[in-house]
């Protein structure tokens, strides 16, 4: 991306209010999520979304993007926000830091992953919190009260989203991201879909649960990626009259040739977490599928990969310390106090991470049809006056039509599937 160019000049001017406050006078491609995913209905393609839980992870990203010219998202969820080093207070400073680095020109938007709401209580947190989040840059949102019962998911989503700028971007979920056999309703996405619209909030993207898992498939234990695509297209189709589109949750672990079909059953978002984490990480991983390989009941550390074989026995020793099994998804959670000593490892360690990093990150823009997505960013960007991307769309449902005694009802089992 020529960042001399007349179309990023005009991006510069026209990116959202909250990044221009912060970073106004960075020449950095920071923009709206609503631009983004614009761009890609219109393309066809999907948005290579990453999870940072080590800030290391973003300059690969971006590096990635900018090699390949496409908008990516760099996100991270609410509950990885407590347990890793990435945060809402640094990512944004890494991605500027990182974006600077490589002479800016990457095209990205900032993603608030599964901003959890399960209570009246978090509801009322979330005003201030995602507040103080947007000042600091972020210009996407994913709102997930996916935990609820679909009434209750519909009146907690409604009343978050309206405390977010209309011109950021907004994701929505319905049904519970946790493996395969577990699928969301068209039924349930449309009364949520249509519900929200007569309410006047107009979600960009809708997670759905269509199979996947977040984290790794322990085969070992009979684990297996189930996406179901016919499923995610019956819902795609019902949400598209409302602008929304499909996102992917759960693909670490899916097979690239499977990833490569994606856009063409409605899907334009595809979030990888646990992937990037077990770059970091170094532990052996399916070439097609980025899985963490599981043998005698314990990742595998491939010692000339990831972060040095004496801070994975650190790592180790402190998960064997919280009573983690050595295949437990709970090692995300040595992301923060290992997260120090991860970003001060040495330069050679660092650099294979985001050399590592930048080669999966572009594998799977490539997969999902993005290489070129950045120019279409800065067209969509183009075309309007000013910097307020807010959709201009249409109320296609009245609120009467929405209510708990006509909401589909949904049985939940008081889990937490928000990372």
């Amino acid at each position: 991306m020529n960042v001399n160019g007349k179309s990023y000049i005009e991006m510069l001017k026209k990116r959202p209010l909250n990044v221009q406050a912060v970073y106004g006078e960075e020449e950095v491609g920071l923009v709206s999520g609503r631009d983004i995913v614009e761009a890609f209905r219109e393309t066809g393609g999907i948005i290579l979304a990453v999870n940072a839980r080590s800030p290391i992870t973003v300059k690969g990203v971006l590096q990635a993007a900018r090699k390949l010219d496409a908008a990516v998202y760099i996100e991270l969820a609410k509950s990885e926000s407590t347990y890793c080093k990435g945060t809402f207070d640094n990512i944004p400073e890494y991605a500027v830091k990182y974006s600077k680095e490589i002479g800016h020109g990457a095209i990205f938007g900032l993603h608030v992953d599964h901003y959890a709401i399960k209570s009246r209580t978090d509801l009322l947190s979330s005003i201030s919190h995602l507040r103080k989040i947007i000042e600091n840059g972020w210009t996407s949102v994913a709102v997930d009260a996916s935990h609820v019962p679909d009434w209750e998911n519909l009146c907690f989503t409604r009343d978050v989203a309206m405390n977010i700028p209309p011109y950021l971007g907004l994701e929505v979920e319905v049904g519970e991201i946790k493996g395969a056999g577990e699928l969301s309703t068209v039924e349930e996405a449309r009364f949520f879909i249509g519900g929200l619209n007569a309410w006047n909030i107009y979600p960009d993207l809708l997670a759905i649960s269509n199979g996947s898992l977040h984290g790794t498939y322990d085969a070992s234990s009979g684990e297996y990626e189930g996406i179901d695509l016919q499923r995610t297209a019956e819902i795609a189709q019902i949400i598209d009259p409302y602008g929304v589109s499909i996102a992917q949750h759960g693909i670490s672990g899916t097979a690239i040739e499977k990833v490569s079909r994606f856009a063409d059953y409605g899907i334009r978002k595809g979030n990888v977490a646990t992937l990037f984490q077990n770059i970091v990480y170094g532990v052996r991983m399916d070439p097609e599928t980025g899985n963490a390989v599981i043998e005698d009941g314990s990742y595998i550390k491939e010692n000339d990969r990831g972060i040095s074989p004496e801070l994975w026995q650190k790592l180790v020793t402190w998960c064997d310390g919280q009573g983690y099994s050595r295949k437990d998804g709970n090692y995300k959670k040595a992301n923060l106090p290992m997260g120090e000593m991860i970003m001060n490892e040495k330069e050679e360690v660092v650099s294979r991470i985001v050399e590592e990093t930048q080669w999966w990150a572009e594998r799977f823009i490539k997969a999902f049809k993005a290489e070129g997505s950045a120019e279409k960013v800065l067209e969509v960007i183009g075309r309007r006056n000013d910097h307020n991307s807010a959709p201009e769309r249409k109320i296609m449902n009245l609120r009467s039509e929405f209510s708990q005694s006509t909401a589909p009802g949904s049985k939940k089992d008081g889990g937490d599937y928000s990372d």
